[in-house]
């Protein structure tokens, strides 16, 4: 009985998040606060934590927050910003209704092929930020361009960053990289299968929206898993997002463009007479055009891992510092140049300049886009000041090792909840993992589990658990004009993560109760 009134007491920030957000109908800043405070008084009160630690633990969270998270989305507001100022993103729409005026495949080829590299790439939101502001600006309501994009999120997130969870989780737990990236690739799959198809139905508004669609998803959905199975049994977790992206975003325009048949109203782009009569596009006025993130991708591929002879000596241009008076402090570190954000800004400078965009017009436009958002950053320096406290006071790890000590050799069937829990929390799944690879790996001995296939589900559930996360849920709203509909936006996604988590419990009960 102890126990659960434990689970209780540590669940209750998580449980006001939910309630705050989705039944009180609170902003993402209030609700986060919100949730700051409850956490805090929990620690003091019940996990025996000073004033000190709570107040070093959650500016530890803040400093976090700001860098290298903030600076991702200030980064893609700020490109998006400069392509509506210079008239850049009417090229673009008009570029891409020439591969299709359908908003169903349009979702597929950004928010699922265009989003899936972003987060091979470069992670901390970008792959949620962009897509979703482009989806918007070509003519997708706000509301679905924001859920499909937080969905197509989810389970790329294991190898995301040039797979830096999913090496992070084999350092925590002492894993052969290889069988851990095996172990992930195989028990994603079926999920990753339908989430093209979730994606439809969201933009389109109900099932009969597969309709002449449907063999585009399973086209789109699986030229991006084939080659996740080829690049992570034979090279390891760095490139297995970022080439099963670019592969099904050529397959996604290419049977996308074949298909001829009459676009339904209801799910056509939307163009003005002016976009329909207008001349054809040339090479030079799309390159202008497409400029911003055709930097973008160029320097986030040639500062990443994949070329050592840049990334190296760019990487060493970094701080470090403590800040948690606890025991165990994490040690943050800030990379000044590779950090996605930087990179982010750069390209959008150096495009923004290309489009026509004067310096005085840029550093306007950058303003703007820090003061639109300012709720934003409350949330996520809110949201993650919590995450620390909850983390560095024990509650988070008592609501797992609970969890496992009441299923026993059934933990299998809830262990993607854990890693779910994680991102919830945190927003982010390299944080999940080192929080709970540890715990999943020991658990999978206590019941004789392989531990590279149970420790793999920490990923899984940690990509599904961040479709609902605050963090993140406040990143999309932020770049489509939704800050303060939190909440819609949880009620939106909510029942598609159930949907996925109690698939990926099944797999993960399947392979590693029955199977493994």
């Amino acid at each position: 009985m102890n126990d659960l009134f434990m689970l209780l007491f540590a669940s209750i920030p998580i449980i006001w998040l939910i309630i705050a957000l989705n039944g009180l109908k609170l902003s993402g800043d209030k609700a986060c606060i919100g949730a700051l405070i409850i956490s805090s008084i929990l620690a003091y009160l019940k996990w025996d934590m000073s004033i000190k630690e709570i107040l070093t633990a959650a500016l530890e969270g803040g400093i976090f927050a700001l860098w290298p998270i903030i600076i991702v989305i200030i980064a893609a507001i700020f490109t998006y910003n400069i392509t509506l100022h210079t008239g850049a993103m009417d090229t673009i729409k008009q570029m891409v209704a020439g591969v299709t005026k359908d908003k169903r495949v349009l979702v597929l080829i950004i928010g699922w092929c265009f989003g899936g590299f972003m987060e091979g790439m470069a992670g901390f939101g970008t792959a949620v930020a962009i897509p979703a502001s482009m989806l918007w600006a070509l003519g997708v309501a706000p509301l679905p361009a924001t859920l499909a994009c937080l969905i197509s999120n989810s389970l790329v997130t294991a190898f995301g960053s040039i797979g830096i969870p999913t090496i992070s989780l084999a350092q925590v737990g002492g894993l052969e990289i290889g069988q851990l990236t095996w172990a992930t690739v195989v028990q994603m799959a079926p999920i990753m299968l339908i989430i093209p198809f979730i994606m439809i139905i969201i933009v389109g508004g109900s099932f009969k929206s597969l309709k002449g669609v449907g063999h585009i998803a399973l086209v789109s959905a699986l030229s991006f898993i084939i080659p996740q199975f080829i690049i992570g049994k034979y090279m390891g977790p760095e490139m297995v997002v970022v080439v099963g992206s670019i592969i099904s975003l050529l397959c996604t325009v290419w049977i996308g463009g074949r298909n001829k048949a009459e676009v339904p109203e209801e799910y056509r782009i939307e163009q003005t007479e002016e976009e329909i009569v207008s001349k054809d596009i040339n090479f030079k006025e799309g390159f202008i055009a497409w400029s911003p993130y055709i930097f973008i991708f160029t320097l986030l591929l040639v500062t990443s891992k994949v070329v050592p002879m840049i990334h190296e000596p760019l990487a060493k241009i970094k701080s470090t510092i403590s800040v948690y008076a606890g025991e165990n402090p994490e040690i943050l570190t800030f990379q000044w140049i590779i950090a996605p954000g930087v990179l982010i800004f750069i390209s959008a400078l150096i495009g923004g300049s290309i489009q026509g965009a004067s310096p005085s017009e840029l550093f306007r436009i950058l303003g703007e886009s820090i003061k639109q958002m300012f709720k934003t950053m409350i949330t996520i320096i809110s949201v993650l000041a919590t995450a620390k406290v909850m983390g560095y006071s024990g509650m988070v790890s008592t609501i797992a090792v609970i969890l496992v000590s009441i299923t026993g050799s059934f933990y299998p069937l809830i262990s993607p909840i854990i890693g779910a829990l994680g991102t919830f929390v945190t927003g982010s799944g390299t944080s999940a993992n080192v929080l709970f690879g540890g715990m999943q790996v020991e658990a999978a001995a206590s019941i004789g589990a392989n531990p590279h296939w149970l420790a793999a589900t920490n990923t899984i559930g940690a990509g599904i658990g961040k479709t609902i996360s605050p963090q993140c849920i406040a990143i999309g709203v932020s770049t489509t004009g939704l800050v303060g509909k939190e909440g819609e936006i949880l009620s939106g996604i909510l029942k598609w993560t159930i949907l996925m988590l109690v698939i990926a419990c099944i797999i993960s009960g399947f392979f590693n109760i029955l199977i493994v």
